[in-house]
């Protein structure tokens, strides 16, 4: 399995475990008040921040305990990893609309917060999983 997949991997499991953290926090804490009202912002900024730690520490591991033959990038991971991103971005700008329409309804922060919150989660996922199907279904670039 080449590094690039094994990243692409790692991604998927660190964006489930911490968005699911992040649920189960915010979710746990709802009691009678509205879910708006529940304290969310530490919640949020642990989860992102144990996130890319937790990443950060993954990919490195991944890279020490490769094989110097596994690290080497040819043009197809490039261009797989260029694929997946793009796809993956899609999110992240149907997040931003989703964020500036609530915030032009004047919606609470919380539901913006969490739409985009919600956005970049499916960014991660979704473009790690063309990335990973790229690489077991095979690639064909237009």
């Amino acid at each position: 399995m080449a590094v690039e997949e094994k990243r692409a991997w790692i991604m998927i499991v660190v964006t489930v475990a911490s968005y699911g953290a992040y649920l189960a926090v915010v979710l746990g804490r709802s009691g009678s008040e509205p879910l708006a009202q529940q304290p969310y912002t530490a919640a949020l900024l642990w989860t992102v921040g144990a996130a890319i730690v937790a990443s950060i520490v993954l990919h490195i591991t991944v890279s020490l305990f490769s094989s110097e033959e596994d690290k080497v990038k040819d043009q197809r991971d490039r261009e797989i990893h260029r694929f997946g991103d793009h796809i993956g971005q899609s999110f992240v700008a149907i997040g931003a609309v989703t964020g500036m329409l609530l915030a032009m309804a004047e919606a609470d922060q919380f539901w913006i917060a969490n739409a985009i919150y919600l956005a970049f989660v499916l960014s991660a996922l979704l473009g790690s999983m063309a990335k990973i199907s790229s690489y077991r279904m095979g690639f064909h670039p237009w």
